[in-house]
C-alpha cells in the first residue's frame, strides 16, 4: 500500500475538489502520459482509495509511485461513465488497463441493405451505414462456410457476383436490367433477380429469412421448408420438391455439426476466461436454440496482473461494441461487482424492439454451468494455440532474463538459475529441493533433492539451508559434471534469514555467486548488494512471472519428496508391527499390490491369495491395517 506521505500534497488537495458524482478518472505520470483510466459511481470516494492505500489490487502501489497528477470527467449516469471509460482506454491505451493483445480486424458476414437487391458478403471492413453485419467470427473459414450453407438453404445473391453488380449498377442508374442469368441461379444458390426470376417482394423475403438464419434461428426453417416440399410434391412439381429436400438435408447436416447442449429455448453467449500472469485467453460460445452455432476466441494482453473484474468488463465492452447479435443472456464463471451499468449498456446495444433486458448470470449447476466450464476449457486451449503460433513463450522468457539482469544488477542474463526450498514438519522427514531453470525453462535432468541429515526436534530452516548449500556447493560437487555448470543466480525461498544462511555458507566455501531470497508475502527479492531494501519486480512483468514459476517448482519438488519419505516411514513402521511378516514377505506384498495405498484398500480375501503369504499372516496384515485406519480416522496419525 502507498502511505499518505508518499503522495504529493497537491494531489490530496486536488482530490478535495473532485465531486462525488459518476464519471471517469485518468491517473497520469510526470510526463503527462495516461497510466490508468477508471470509472466510478462516486469519483472522489473512488479516487481516495488509491491515495489512502485502501485499494487492495496488487498493481496499485507500483502505479501510484509513478502518478504525478490526474484528470476527471463527470457523467450523468454510471452507464455513460462505462462507455466513456471504454473510449478513453481505446484512445490512450494506458499501460495499467487491460486491452486486446492485437488490433487485427475480425471477419463478419454482411448483407448490403442499401442495394436494390441486398447481397451477402464476407468482409473485415469497419461497420458502414446501410449494411447489416453478423459476427464477429474469429475463424475466416467458418464465416465463409456459413455463407455457403446459408445460400444452400435460402438462396441469396453474393456481392461478388458479376451479374449482381451489373444489375445493381443499372437499377441505380435508372436503366432496365437485361435477362442474363448468373451461374449461381443455375445451381440454385441465387434466386435470380438478374433474369427476372423473382420480384423485389420475393427477394425481400429471402433477405429476411437469411437474417433470421444468421441470427441463429434455424428451427423455424425446418417446418416451413417441409411444408413447401409437401405442397410441391402435391402439385407434381418434383424438381422443386427435390431442391427443397436438399435444403432440409443441409439443415440436418448443419445441426449435426452444431452440438446440442440445452433445450431448444436457450439463446445465450457463454464466455470463458483462462488467465496467466501476463496474458489471457477468451472463448465465446454462441448458443442459439440450444445449439452451439459458433465459437470465437480472443487473446487479451493482460492476465493475472490486473483485477479479474477489469479484465472481464473490458472484454465485454470490446466484444459487444462490435457484435451484432446480442442475446438476452450472457453466462460467466464469476460474479462481477458492478454489473448493473454493464447490463444497462448491453441492453442499449441490443436495442431490442420489445425492450428485453440483457442479463449477466453465473450458473451454479446444471447444463448452463457445464457450458461455462466448456467455455473456460476452450479459453485455455485458445491461449495455448496462440502461444505456440506466436512463439510467445520464447519472447516472454527472453524479456524475463533481460529484466532480471537489469533489476538485480547482474553481470549477464541468468541463463542457469538454481532455486532451493525446505520442506519439514517439526523437524521430521526434512528435505531440501534444488530445481534448475536453463535459459528460462525447466531443466528436470538437473533437479536434485537432499535428505537433511542434521538432527533437530523443531524446524530450523536456516540451519537446513546452510547444510544444503554446504553439500551442493562443496568442491567435489562443483567439480562433478552431473551437477551441471556453475549457476548464474541462486534463489532461496524465504526472506533475509534464509538469504543470510545461504550467503554465509557460500562465503565459507569461497564462492561468489549472486543469491536472492524471495519473500512469499509480497514477492520481494532480498539481495545483499542492495542497501535500499528489497527489490520489487513490476507486477505483471515477465521477470516476476519467471521468478514465481521457479519458486513454485522448487516448492512442488520439495513437497513431493517430503511426502514420499513420510509415506515410506509410515509404511515400514506399520508393516513392522505384523507378526510373521519379515522383509521378504513385506516385499512380496508391496510388489503384488504396487503401493502401500492399494495394500491399505485391499480386503481380506485379496490378502489371502497373495503368493508366498500364509493365510494366517494375511489375516494379521488385515488386522493391523484395520487398526491403523481406525487410528487415522480419529486423527492420531498423519495421512500417507
Amino acid at each position: 500500500m502507498v502511505p499518505m506521505e508518499q503522495v504529493t500534497p497537491s494531489i490530496r488537495e486536488q482530490l478535495e475538489q473532485v465531486p462525488d458524482e459518476p464519471g471517469c478518472y485518468l491517473w497520469k505520470d510526470a510526463s503527462g502520459q495516461v497510466l490508468y483510466v477508471g470509472k466510478a459511481k462516486a469519483l472522489r470516494a473512488r479516487m481516495r482509495q488509491y491515495v489512502q492505500g485502501t485499494d487492495e489490487r496488487a498493481k496499485i502501489p507500483f502505479m501510484m509511485e509513478q502518478v504525478a497528477g490526474f484528470e476527471y470527467i463527470v457523467c450523468s449516469t454510471e452507464t455513460e461513465a462505462l462507455v466513456l471509460e471504454k473510449n478513453l482506454i481505446q484512445q490512450f491505451s494506458p499501460p495499467f488497463n487491460a486491452d486486446y493483445r492485437d488490433d487485427k480486424s475480425y471477419p463478419f458476414i454482411a448483407i448490403v441493405e442499401d442495394d436494390p437487391f441486398p447481397a451477402v458478403k464476407y468482409t473485415r471492413e469497419k461497420h458502414r451505414p446501410g449494411t447489416r453485419y453478423f459476427g464477429p467470427y474469429t475463424d475466416a473459414r467458418a464465416a465463409r462456410d456459413m455463407i455457403d450453407t446459408m445460400r444452400k438453404i435460402v438462396p441469396l445473391c453474393q456481392a461478388s457476383c458479376v451479374e449482381h453488380k451489373r444489375l445493381t449498377r443499372k437499377l441505380k442508374a435508372g436503366a432496365q436490367p437485361d435477362d442474363k442469368p448468373c451461374f449461381d441461379y443455375h445451381v440454385g444458390l441465387g434466386p435470380g433477380p438478374c433474369c427476372g426470376a423473382c420480384t423485389e417482394e420475393e427477394y425481400a423475403e429471402h433477405v429476411r429469412r437469411c437474417k433470421r438464419f444468421l441470427s441463429g434461428h434455424r428451427n423455424e426453417f425446418v417446418e416451413v421448408i417441409r411444408k413447401d416440399m409437401e405442397e410441391a410434391a402435391a402439385e407434381l412439381d418434383f424438381e422443386r420438391a427435390a431442391r427443397l429436400r436438399d435444403r432440409l438435408a443441409h439443415i440436418d447436416a448443419l445441426r449435426e455439426k452444431q452440438k446440442a447442449v440445452a433445450g431448444d429455448t436457450l439463446n445465450a453467449d457463454v464466455i470463458g476466461f483462462f488467465r496467466e500472469e501476463t496474458v489471457c485467453g477468451v472463448h465465446v460460445l454462441v448458443v442459439r436454440e440450444g445449439r452451439i452455432i459458433n465459437g470465437n476466441e480472443f487473446v487479451l494482453n493482460k492476465g493475472l496482473d490486473v483485477p479479474r473484474d477489469d479484465l472481464v468488463e473490458t472484454f465485454i465492452l470490446h466484444y459487444y461494441d462490435a457484435a451484432t447479435d446480442i442475446p438476452s443472456l450472457v453466462l460467466l464463471a464469476d460474479e462481477l461487482e458492478e454489473v448493473d451499468a454493464l447490463e444497462d449498456w448491453l441492453t442499449t446495444q441490443r436495442a431490442n424492439a420489445h425492450g428485453a433486458k440483457v442479463h449477466l448470470r453465473v450458473p451454479k449447476r446444471g447444463e448452463k454451468a457445464a457450458l461455462v466450464e466448456m467455455a473456460q476449457t476452450n479459453a485455455r486451449h485458445s491461449l495455448m494455440r496462440f502461444k505456440v503460433r506466436t512463439r510467445y513463450e520464447d519472447d516472454r522468457i527472453n524479456n524475463a532474463l533481460l529484466q532480471l539482469e537489469s533489476a538485480l544488477a547482474l553481470e549477464a542474463p541468468p541463463m542457469r538459475i538454481e532455486c532451493f526450498d525446505i520442506s519439514t514438519i517439526h523437524g521430521r522427514y526434512s528435505v531440501a529441493s534444488m530445481v534448475v531453470f536453463t535459459a528460462g525453462r525447466k531443466d528436470t535432468s538437473q533437479y536434485r533433492r537432499f535428505k537433511i541429515r542434521m538432527e533437530t526436534g523443531e524446524a530450523n530452516d536456516f540451519a537446513m539451508m546452510a547444510e544444503t548449500f554446504a553439500r551442493r556447493y562443496a568442491p567435489e560437487r562443483m567439480a562433478d559434471g552431473r551437477f551441471g555448470s556453475r549457476p548464474d543466480l541462486i534463489i532461496v525461498d524465504g526472506g533475509k534469514p534464509q538469504l543470510t544462511a545461504a550467503t554465509r555458507q557460500l562465503a565459507e566455501l569461497g564462492l561468489d555467486i549472486p543469491v536472492a531470497g524471495l519473500a512469499k508475502a509480497d514477492e520481494e527479492l532480498y539481495v545483499t548488494w542492495n542497501e535500499d531494501g528489497p527489490i520489487v519486480l513490476p507486477n505483471g512483468s515477465a521477470s516476476l512471472y519467471l521468478v514465481k514459476q521457479v519458486r513454485d517448482e522448487a516448492h512442488r519438488f520439495a513437497i513431493t519428496y517430503h511426502r514420499e519419505l513420510r509415506g515410506r516411514a509410515m509404511t515400514a513402521s506399520i508393516l513392522d508391527e505384523v507378526p510373521g511378516l519379515g522383509p521378504k514377505r513385506k516385499k512380496l506384498l508391496l510388489k503384488h499390490f504396487g503401493s502401500f495405498k492399494k495394500l491399505r484398500e485391499a480386503g481380506l480375501e485379496q490378502l489371502e491369495v497373495v503368493p508366498g503369504i500364509p493365510v494366517a499372516v494375511a489375516r494379521n496384515v488385515h488386522e493391523v491395517i484395520r487398526d491403523f485406519e481406525a487410528e487415522r480416522a480419529q486423527g492420531d496419525v498423519d495421512p500417507v
